[in-house]
């Protein structure tokens, strides 16, 4: 299979631009004749369904949460990126393409980074317009601040609920379409798999978590607008109910997925305290802004932090990385930690942590504009820990976060099933080998409101007599049987361990062998264990209830499923790329002084993967990348 990426022609700067001049439209009248399916109601899924119910197709959106409010697009804090200059401190769209390509580690497309920069302008004003608090200066300018990776201040802010009230502008967009009646909601529904007919994505079969039914519901297109799987690790900052069941159920039908091993591991996530714990909990990386960062110079140290003077601490990342200190991007400072920690440095009483110190900052600038900046994260770590960070330092430590990887899809969002687009963090696109912070809200923003109601119309523009797609043919119906075949299965298992066993044992392989770190002998052996544990897990896994009635123990079985499978793959992804890029560290593969050490020449390339069947390898599929606006250099932020 050659992989198409359908970039445009044209300078860089233009491709967009030339992009949107050509495609094709679809006149309203013929609108009304057209079917979309979205499933998602994050930031991506309820702006691209909103978008598309206003120009006046018929949308079917769905969520298994109740309510499209709760999507885990409210959990992203700190802000979102937008290249507008207003600080004048030297930004512009070509800094931010820069900025972002460079801290992927020059592992993705120029032209996707490029138009996320330039769409990047409008959003904000759309966002302003729906109401979004963001933070303002005394005089009423919108405020910025800077976020790590970067050397300018281009983050726009609503204290530390960014993703919360991006997502509540995005919500109140599709519920006015909901009102208009030109887009149907479908909370608890859960997709389960994905319909095609004459190689099309036709459809999709849904799950109500209410009652158990099965449903069928067809489309012209399907958008999956689904999130990422960093929730395969058991321990992350993610929401206990997201997964990657919808993106795997598509691959399975022939989508390729890309870069499935680029997952992103927060620097700055409160630590792990006790077995007994099922997520962890973000704090914003805006808090590396006033934050210093650091541990102390002595192994093992018992004192209070409050207790052990300056002369005895050591700030790593400012030692280290002295351009860009505390704001060294996420994948560097992440590792920078585990370092320190696995030396024996590590802090609290698991000592798995180290310190964020806000004395400094306290002292400079008052504990009133602190509080004004952060005070809801810091209401927020003494409700969980007991602990006052405006009076000693905060203890964090790094967790599972971000899947760059997901769907391939092509310039315009489409996978490689035609009539199948994945938006969001359900896809590959934007982010390279490590996505940098603020830049996940603005990728989910304008690839809903701004970039695929172009791409899908241009895709629909061929559908308008192609007529209702029918519910009751035979590829539904095997659909649907497969999905009964394995709801029934999963319950007539009838074992001994649960399903949560199940997850964290492999959430605890993953993280050690691929993980922040990973080795040819490690990832072999994960892969080996992996296929065990999924070979016990249909042998003695416990799925109590019925089907036919609300059931999160079976719920959760196929996500668990799906991730044996997802896991398997992250490795073999992982093993095959013999460099260190971005989030993807090779331990075999780093410079003297433990930095990455990229392979231009043999790795410059996304990995697709196709699926091959049960129990087979999967098959690599290689998109070269071009660099023609920039060359790739030494990642460096010293």
């Amino acid at each position: 299979m050659i992989l198409d990426s359908k970039i445009p022609e044209g300078p860089l700067e233009k491709k967009w631009e030339n992009y949107k001049k050509t495609a094709k439209l679809v006149n309203p009248a013929n609108r009304k004749k057209l079917d979309i399916i979205v499933v998602g109601t994050g930031l991506a899924g309820s702006s691209v369904a909103a978008s598309l119910g206003e120009m006046g197709y018929n949308v079917k959106s769905f969520c298994f949460q109740d309510s499209a409010r709760r999507a885990h697009s409210v959990a992203a804090q700190g802000g979102v990126n937008a290249a507008k200059n207003y600080k004048n401190d030297g930004d512009s769209v070509f800094r931010m393409f820069v900025d972002t390509l460079k801290g992927g580690d020059f592992r993705a497309r120029e032209a996707n980074v490029y138009r996320m920069a330039e769409c990047s302008l409008n959003l904000i004003d759309q966002a302003v317009a729906q109401g979004v608090p963001f933070g303002r200066e005394y005089g009423g300018y919108l405020n910025n601040r800077s976020f790590g990776g970067v050397q300018v201040s281009r983050t726009f802010y609503a204290r530390g609920q960014t993703g919360q009230q991006l997502l509540l502008g995005a919500y109140q967009a599709l519920m006015r379409q909901v009102g208009k009646k030109s887009v149907q909601l479908f909370t608890r529904h859960e997709m389960l798999d994905l319909v095609i007919i004459e190689g099309k994505a036709r459809g999709i079969i849904v799950r109500n978590l209410d009652t158990g039914e099965i449903e069928r519901h067809s489309a012209h297109a399907v958008v999956l607008a689904t999130g990422g799987y960093g929730k395969i690790y058991y321990l992350s900052t993610l929401a206990m109910g997201c997964n990657g069941s919808a993106i795997w159920r598509a691959h399975k039908k022939g989508a390729l997925m890309a870069s499935p091993s680029w997952i992103q591991v927060h620097p700055t996530s409160l630590p792990q305290s006790g077995d007994y714990q099922s997520k962890l909990t973000l704090m914003s990386e805006s808090l590396r802004n006033d934050g210093r960062i650091w541990v102390p110079l002595k192994e093992n140290e018992t004192r209070p932090p409050n207790e052990i003077p300056e002369n005895e601490r050591d700030y790593y990342l400012e030692r280290r990385y002295p351009a860009f200190g505390n704001l060294a991007p996420r994948d560097i400072s992440s590792r920078a930690a585990k370092e320190r920690i696995d030396a024996g440095f590590g802090i609290g009483p698991l000592k798995n942590a180290v310190y964020l110190d806000f004395s400094k900052a306290i002292k400079e600038q008052g504990k009133e504009k602190i509080e004004e900046k952060y005070g809801n994260l810091f209401d927020m770590y003494l409700k969980i820990t007991g602990y006052d960070a405006y009076q000693e330092p905060m203890m964090i430590s790094p967790s599972a976060h971000f899947s760059m990887g997901g769907l391939w899809v092509d310039y315009e969002l489409m996978t490689t099933i035609p009539g199948l687009f994945a938006l969001g963090e359900a896809n590959f696109a934007d982010h390279g080998a490590n996505r940098l912070g603020a830049n996940s809200l603005l990728q989910a923003s304008v690839d809903g409101y701004f970039i695929a109601p172009y791409t899908i119309a241009n895709y629909l523009s061929q559908e308008i007599h192609t007529g209702k797609i029918s519910t009751d043919g035979v590829e539904f119906e095997k659909a649907e049987n497969h999905i009964k075949q394995q709801i029934e299965g999963f319950i007539n298992i009838n074992g001994t361990k649960t399903v949560d066993y199940f997850h964290k044992t492999l959430g605890k392989l993953l993280y050690d062998y691929c993980g922040l770190a990973r080795n040819e002998e490690g990832l072999q052996f994960a892969i080996k264990e992996i296929k065990k544990l999924k070979q016990e897990f249909y042998r003695d896994v416990k799925v109590s209830g019925k089907a036919e009635a609300m059931n999160a123990e079976l719920e959760k079985a196929g996500r668990v499923a799906d991730y044996f499978e997802i896991g398997e793959l992250m490795c073999y992804d992982a093993l095959t790329r013999n460099e260190s890029c971005g989030a993807h560290f090779r331990e075999e593969f780093q410079t003297p002084d433990g930095e990455a050490l990229r392979n231009d020449d043999e790795f410059q390339f996304i990995s697709a993967w196709a699926w091959k069947g049960e129990n087979n390898e999967p098959e690599l599929i290689k998109e070269p990348l071009i660099f023609e606006e920039i060359q790739p250099t030494v990642r460096s932020y010293k």
